[in-house]
Order: structure tokens, then sequence, then C-alpha cells
């Protein structure tokens, strides 16, 4: 009972210490606490993929997070899919969307690339060419199988991140490294514990997310309390944690 009482303090130390840099250095969820109204938001695009027409000849794949609004800013973020295939003149965004239980799942609900109710959005992967178009039919499948289509909850889950973390599931391709912000990713349900991580490749268990551990490549070590998830990960290395998300980030192409 010792260890498992200095492991909480640990856990919870560090947690601390991870919101409040958060909140000094501004690399976390946190800044995307507003004033406005959601209404009166940024919404456009942040520039971050290239004119579909100009790209005409190009499939593209990409997933991008960005910081919730209001208060939940301070812990977690969104995430979302974006894709087009070879000769498509528009990209198509799937999400996952709380507003209305009865259809939670989006298409095309905001701009691919648009600031999310006023924060920037920031790529975790994007992939082109044969690579991209070998992906899109499988991700297709993958948001057509999400086996939560009609429920939402912040938290635990299932979410916005729950369903990023399925496609990824699916499409291992994806090779997505989630941030540990993303709170949802690892919910499970508790009559399917174990399983592979968000990244598709490796070892999760978790209880509805809120107890477990990510074992892979991409999520490296990490632990998840009560949704705050907090690890390591070797390749590359990074720091995984709570309110922060990865630190350094970095863009897989």
């Amino acid at each position: 009972m010792k260890i498992i009482g200095k492991f909480l303090l640990v856990y919870g130390i560090v947690s601390l210490t991870a919101l409040l840099c958060s909140e000094i250095t501004g690399n976390s969820a946190s800044h995307s606490v507003t004033t406005n109204h959601w209404s009166q938001t940024r919404r456009d695009s942040a520039h971050l993929l290239d004119d579909p027409n100009q790209v005409i000849h190009t499939a593209i794949v990409a997933v991008f997070a960005a910081k919730t609004y209001g208060w939940r800013g301070r812990f977690a973020v969104h995430t979302w899919l974006v894709f087009k295939r070879a000769g498509d003149d528009h990209y198509t965004r799937y999400e996952v969307v709380g507003w209305d239980p009865d259809a939670v799942i989006r298409r095309n609900y905001a701009i691919a690339d648009g600031y999310w109710f006023g924060a920037r959005p920031h790529l975790l992967v994007e992939y082109r060419g044969a690579t991209a178009e070998a992906m899109i039919g499988k991700l297709n499948a993958a948001v057509n199988n999400y086996p939560y289509p009609h429920t939402y909850r912040a938290w635990p889950g299932p979410n916005s991140n729950t369903f990023i973390a399925h496609i990824a599931r699916e499409v291992p391709q994806l090779s997505l490294n989630m941030p540990a912000n993303a709170i949802g990713k690892d919910y499970r349900p508790l009559r399917d514990p174990i399983g592979r991580p968000p990244s598709g490749s490796g070892f999760q268990f978790s209880l509805l997310g809120v107890l477990g551990v990510n074992i892979g490549r991409q999520e490296g070590l990490e632990m998840n309390l009560l949704g705050v998830d907090l690890g390591i990960n070797f390749f590359p290395l990074q720091l995984r944690l709570p309110f922060m998300g990865n630190i350094p980030t970095q863009r897989q192409l």
C-alpha cells in the first residue's frame, strides 16, 4: 500500500507541475480558454493544407489536433481526420462532435484545416501520393464501422478522440502518435479491456479510459489514471504529459 501511495503522490505532483507549466508557457490546451462566445471565435482556415486545386492530382491524408473550446481546453485537445483522393478538388473531413447525440459523426462539419473555435490546429500526421491513396478506402471503412455512432461523453469517452483512435487502430499505416492530452483516446468498454493502443501497434489495457497502460512504438510506455496520461516515448524521444501533450511535438510525414 505504501508503494501505491507513493506512486499516486508522484503521479499527482507531476500532473500538477505539468498543469502549472502549461499555464506559464502556453504549450498546452489551456490557451484555448476564451471569454468570447463560441459563435464569435475563429473558424477560418489556418492554411496548413494546400489549396486542393493546386494539388488536384495528389492524394493527401492528414490528422489534426486543436485545443478544445472553453474550460475543457485546459485539459484536452480535439482531433479530426482529413483526406482527398487524387483527382478530388476538395478535402473531406470527418470527426465526432457532441452537439447532436443522435448523429455524432460529422462529415465536413468545418473547414478541413480550420481553427477549432479559436484554437489553431496542428498536424499530427500527413501522407501524400500513393501511400495516402492506399489508405483512403480503409479510412472510409473505419469511419463507417465506428462502434459508438450515437454516443458521446466528453469524459472519459467515447468522444472525438475515441473516434480518431478507433480509425488509427483500424488503419495502423497511419502510425498515429496521439498526444497524451487527447482525452478519450484510451476509452475501451469493460467487455473489451485488452487490445491495441491508438497507434494500432503494441499493447493496451484500459478500463473505460480511466485506468490503464499503453505499450507501443508510438506510445512508448504510457499510464492512464482517471484520463490523465503520463509516460515516456523513446521513438522519438518524448515526454507524454497531461495538459501539455507530447513534448517535444513531432509531425510524422
